[in-house]
This record gives structure tokens, C-alpha cells and sequence, in this order.
């Protein structure tokens, strides 16, 4: 297996990882409470599923498009 598509399958599942768990985050106690006086949740929940999401598409993306290989 090429070794982009094996850092692929890894940004992808690093980046599930992280959108889990900016997800539950925006659930947490601390959140609600900040999104019911700021109407916004926390900045960590907001970074993890951000950069969860960019995570999982580069990953897709790694994984899944083939390298174009120079000279052969």
C-alpha cells in the first residue's frame, strides 16, 4: 500500500476521532452554559469540530486520489 493513501486512512480516522469529539463537546455542561450567555458554544468545541472536518476531507482526499507519479 502507497504510503499516502495509509497517512490518508490515518488524517481520516484522527479526524473522526476529533469531530466525535467536538461534537459531544458542544453537549458538555460547560458549553451549554457558555452558548446561553455568549450564544456560542465553547472555543474548544468549536476547534475540535472544525479541525475534525478538515481532517476527514484531507484524509479522504489523501486516501482516495491516486499520486500522480513523476517520470514512470
Amino acid at each position: 500500500m502507497q504510503p499516502q493513501r495509509l497517512i490518508g486512512i490515518a488524517a481520516l480516522a484522527i479526524g473522526v476521532v476529533l469531530l466525535v469529539m467536538g461534537i459531544r463537546a458542544t453537549d458538555s455542561f460547560g458549553s451549554q452554559v457558555s452558548e446561553f450567555f455568549t450564544g456560542s458554544p465553547t472555543d474548544r468545541a468549536i476547534w475540535l469540530t472544525i479541525g475534525g472536518a478538515v481532517l476527514v476531507l484531507v484524509g479522504a482526499a489523501a486516501a482516495l486520489v491516486p499520486l500522480k507519479s513523476f517520470g514512470r
